[in-house]
């Protein structure tokens, strides 16, 4: 393979990805207040707004998050878990934090501020869907069950929004920031059309 078929910009953007994925590592089998503290939504939001061929927006995020939850399951259980229950909740309300990354067309902290709420409003409402389904729940299969859910993920969704406001910073502004020191970084519509 040569060096012009390399697309240095989404070797950057998967490294960005894989490296605040592995920060999911630092605290493994234990829990604390800041539960919920991860990269996962900025991961999210930074693949749908950077990637310019969409099944790469998905796929890489998605494709990490797996990987890293085998990680995260095998410390907790000791076992190898594919799929916990609730993981389609959890994975479809990604889908969607990665289709919010899409709209972000310019990346400043307004924009990154705005899709750090929807995604966080998103989890919250959609991954809960699979708290309230799984076997086992605490909380009653039933609307008055949601509800508790919901109101009981209130400080893990706060962990999550300030976690998609201090990664989503250090990986956008990041990422802004090298592309003003290397201009290979920056998105260029023809090489798009030369790799696709």
């Amino acid at each position: 393979m040569s060096l012009e078929k390399i697309n240095i910009r989404n070797s950057i953007l998967i490294l960005i990805i894989v490296a605040a994925a592995a920060t999911r590592f630092l605290h493994l089998g234990s829990f604390s207040s800041w539960t919920n503290f991860t990269p996962l939504g900025a991961m999210a939001m930074f693949g749908g707004a950077y990637f310019s061929d969409k099944v790469k927006a998905y796929a890489v995020p998605l494709i990490t998050l797996f990987v890293s939850d085998l990680v995260v399951n095998y410390a907790y259980y000791q076992k190898i878990v594919l799929f916990y229950d609730g993981a389609f909740w959890v994975y479809l309300s990604f889908i969607l934090m990665v289709l919010v990354g899409t709209f972000i067309k310019k990346a400043n902290f307004t924009n990154v501020l705005i899709a750090s709420v929807v995604t966080v409003f998103i989890h919250w409402i959609v991954s809960d869907i699979g708290a309230v389904l799984m076997v086992g729940s605490m909380y009653p299969r039933s609307f008055a069950g949601y509800l508790q859910a919901l109101i009981g993920a209130i400080p893990f969704e706060r962990n999550l929004l300030v976690s998609n406001l201090v990664y989503g910073l250090l990986m956008f502004g990041g990422f802004e920031y090298a592309k003003t020191k290397f201009p290979a970084l920056s998105f260029n519509k023809q090489q798009a059309v030369q790799h696709s």
